[in-house]
């Protein structure tokens, strides 16, 4: 990141985005959190809950914790500081669909900054997906691209994101009310494990297999049909608590996919809320539709 003058845009994400450990501080990207309640004790996640904590509440607690976006207030203070050191703000955030934090941006926007340039960005995506998308959109102002020029490429990546992803149970999915269309899987036989992908901005069903095994081997079959084999496709794989089978994971598609490294990211609490601690997913920026 070039420092000591004026950018032309700065960018804001929540921690649905999975961002690597210290990257957005190093990048200078605001980062808002995500609101987890248990109870009625109330946590901003990755501020005063930690992931260790979280985890260990959530598979102990008699009932699943809620989730709330962001507070507005937390919005405005990341967008005065972020129009401190730019003229744009550009603020990225996960699917309408499954998290009011677009909204929340909006009534920030809306009641401390009337004459501000903050546009705000409805992905449709989530976690590491919408992190590739943070992450090539600093890319974009760090070689001097124009606010607009960076925002219809945040646009063109959000429109071609490809996340699949396995989980143990759709317990979490439909306690949370975050199950979308895959609620048509609930009456399934239980021995069926399905391929989840999240799709036009809420979770889909894409495939049903007979065990968690075949299933994991057909989601490397996926990617490695799908992906683009350039090294530009941002492929990633993430998960909610099992970092060894992740690892296992991107190992096995880093030697299919022509990258030669997969990163492995864990996904933050309010994700792991609803998708479960099991889950593990992949994802990449496919070709055009």
């Amino acid at each position: 990141m070039v420092t000591g003058h004026r950018q032309r845009c700065a960018i804001v994400t929540d921690t649905t985005a999975s961002l690597p450990a210290g990257w957005a501080a190093e990048h200078h990207v605001e980062v808002v959190s995500q609101i987890v309640l248990f109870g009625d004790e109330s946590f901003k996640e990755d501020l005063t809950i930690s992931r260790q904590e979280f985890v260990q509440r959530l598979v102990s607690s008699p009932r699943l914790p809620k989730t709330a976006a962001p507070e507005p207030r937390d919005l405005v203070n990341a967008y005065t500081r972020a129009l401190q050191r730019a003229d744009t703000v550009l603020s990225l955030h996960p699917s309408s669909l499954v998290s009011g934090t677009v909204r929340s941006a909006e009534i920030a926007r809306e009641t401390a900054f009337a004459n501000a340039d903050i546009r705000i960005v409805d992905t449709r995506s989530i976690a590491s997906g919408l992190g590739a998308i943070v992450q090539q959109a600093v890319a974009d102002v760090d070689a001097g691209m124009p606010a607009e020029d960076i925002l219809g490429h945040v646009q063109d990546l959000a429109g071609r994101c490809r996340i699949y992803f396995l989980i143990p149970t759709l317990e979490y999915l439909q306690r949370g009310g975050r199950i979308g269309r895959a609620s048509a899987l609930l009456g399934s036989v239980l021995k069926l494990k399905p391929i989840l992908s999240f799709s036009d901005g809420q979770v889909t069903p894409y495939e049903k297999v007979r065990t968690y095994h075949r299933a994991l081997d057909r989601l490397v079959e996926l990617v490695v049909e799908q992906c683009p084999h350039d090294g530009q496709a941002w492929l990633s794989v993430m998960h909610g608590d099992h970092e060894e089978e992740a690892l296992a994971l991107a190992e096995r598609l880093a030697g299919r996919c022509s990258q030669a490294h997969v990163p492995v990211f864990t996904v933050g609490s309010s994700i792991t809320t609803h998708a479960g601690p099991g889950v593990l997913g992949v994802s990449f920026i496919g070709n055009n539709p």
